[in-house]
């Protein structure tokens, strides 16, 4: 039994119907809200940290949402401020997961995150499980946090420690996402990503000596050299190819066994459509949310309110009849 695709029942702001208009407007041309997070910081056991940023109500017996930022971002991103809102509005607990050195302040260790790094996903949910034992997690990944939850369900399985899941903007197939965000206006997205890169290779540059040739890095003009210089030596990657051949989610898409969520717009401008998978690619557990608009992590509806967090809130109230508490 195969899963499904379905069309999205999005509807853009009649003056926001492109990609790039979704997408710039989502990000820097509206008011998210503002949080008032409330800080921990999780000790690693490879002697590193990750900081975890909490909201709304202490989590108790009921569900916990668990967010995953995307590429360069964290918990000031107007996507997390949106779902972090949402969520405690209705009652319930947020965390957003800090990847490492995306909280303000650089990590311990020369390895950082990436798109396939799952470890460190795995290890907070075991804590939060942990400590939180009648509390069901339901998480939420954007972008290369949506990439990483992916992964992670497949691989796990029925072990994922995840109750119910959604992914947005996923760039399901690294190589080709990469190759796009090096085409016409879409350098301009590479452009912002890799100075907040390299802003971070510089915060940590005394640590990376040694490790990695970091004016080599620093002088990477696009996302294959980047990944090639820094991203593969410091992660065990063969190579940038390598790096993204393992650490695409697309191939693990056919393993989750959680009900799970895939929202994707066909004018995202980070990727070409034929990342898509098709139905037979997914378990019966996945279902594909395919829309004609709405860019990369824009899904702004008329008005310019985002439609993602209540789209998300709805699946994940869904799921529980599935299973899921």
């Amino acid at each position: 039994m195969t899963g499904r695709v379905v069309a999205s029942a999005f509807r853009p702001d009649p003056l926001l119907r492109g990609g790039h208009a979704q997408t710039i407007v989502a990000a820097v041309l509206r008011r998210a809200p503002v949080i008032p997070w409330r800080w921990e910081r999780l000790e690693l056991p490879d002697g590193d940290f990750v900081d975890l940023a909490w909201h709304g109500p202490e989590p108790d017996t009921g569900p916990l949402v668990l967010l995953l930022h995307g590429l360069a971002g964290g918990p000031t991103s107007p996507y997390i401020r949106d779902h972090a809102a949402a969520f405690a509005s209705v009652g319930l607990p947020v965390v957003a997961m800090c990847f490492r050195g995306c909280s303000g302040e650089p990590n311990r260790l020369p390895r950082g995150y990436h798109s396939g790094e799952t470890g460190d996903l795995a290890h907070v949910l075991g804590v939060l499980r942990a400590r939180h034992p009648g509390s069901g997690v339901r998480a939420v990944g954007f972008s290369l946090g949506g990439n990483v939850l992916l992964k992670h369900l497949g691989e796990r399985g029925g072990d994922a420690g995840v109750e119910a899941a959604a992914a947005v903007s996923v760039p399901l197939e690294l190589a080709p996402c990469s190759r796009k965000l090096s085409e016409g206006f879409s350098r301009v997205y590479r452009l912002h990503l890799l100075r907040k890169l390299r802003a971070g290779v510089r915060g940590k540059a005394g640590v990376l000596e040694g490790h990695v040739d970091v004016a080599s890095v620093l002088a990477a003009g696009d996302f294959e050299s980047f990944d090639a210089r820094l991203t593969a030596p410091l992660h065990g990657f063969d190579s940038a190819e390598d790096y993204y051949a393992r650490s695409s989610s697309r191939q693990f898409l056919s393993r989750i066994t959680q009900p799970t969520l895939v929202i994707q717009a066909e004018d995202d401008p980070f990727m070409p459509p034929s990342v898509l998978p098709e139905a037979h690619e997914l378990s019966a557990s996945v279902v594909l949310e395919r829309s004609r608009w709405g860019g990369h992590v824009g899904f702004l509806g008329p008005g310019r309110r985002p439609w993602l967090p209540s789209r998300v809130a709805s699946w994940l109230s869904e799921a529980s009849g599935q299973g899921v508490r």
